[in-house]
């Protein structure tokens, strides 16, 4: 089974959320796991439904389409982001270090994409079909931003540099990075080694020499 993120603050107290909470779970999982066996178009929620073995209508008391288990998984991820750079201690960016910061948060998003290749690579092709590239709150980009804008506070980046635009820059980055390993399948694609480069390539266009 795929391993359920939830963050500490979310978990319910009573008995009746924490069953709601385990049953949406239980349908989460048997979806994520029937997209990475065969495919997000091939499968049904009668499928999804039978795997969690709970009746179809207890699917829709959680999530209202089959494309709503999309929105569930990128918003797991960014829990998973979130709590990455907690354990880093870059939940707030402090303007110092920021190349190294920035790497950092680069070597999250790949380790959280190489917990689960396969799910990922199904999940994606999904994500970008649903058109949530364009419709998701870009939150990799606003991360990068926060970064860039308290290098330039400190003066570490200089002040001519918009934060917007170099966070919106280091998403594509890594979007397109992302992109290009689910293409080989891992086969010619560093994840890891190839977001640090491509990061390294744009941080050191915008930062002093």
């Amino acid at each position: 089974m795929v391993e359920t993120i939830t963050t500490p603050a979310a978990q319910p107290q009573g008995r009746r959320e924490r069953n709601k909470m385990r049953v949406k779970n239980g349908i989460f999982d048997a979806a994520l796991e029937l997209f990475t066996q065969q495919g997000y178009d091939q499968t049904t929620v009668e499928e999804i439904t039978e795997r969690a073995d709970v009746a179809r209508g207890t699917f829709f008391n959680h999530f209202q389409r089959k494309e709503d288990i999309i929105g569930e998984w990128s918003e797991r991820r960014r829990v998973r982001l979130r709590e990455g750079l907690a354990a880093e201690g870059l939940a707030e960016p402090d303007g110092t270090g920021t190349r190294h910061a920035l790497l950092r948060c680069m070597g999250i998003l790949a380790r959280i994409t190489l917990d689960t290749p396969e799910e990922t690579r199904a999940l994606l092709a999904a994500w970008v079909r649903a058109g949530a590239p364009l419709q998701e709150e870009p939150h990799t980009a606003s991360m990068f931003s926060r970064f860039i804008e308290a290098g330039r506070e400190s003066g570490e980046i200089p002040r001519e540099v918009d934060p917007e635009l170099a966070g919106q820059l280091l998403r594509d980055v890594y979007l397109g990075t992302l992109f290009r390993w689910v293409r080989t399948r891992g086969g010619q694609c560093d994840l890891e080694a190839e977001l640090r480069a491509a990061c390294t390539t744009v941080v050191d266009g915008i930062m002093p020499r």
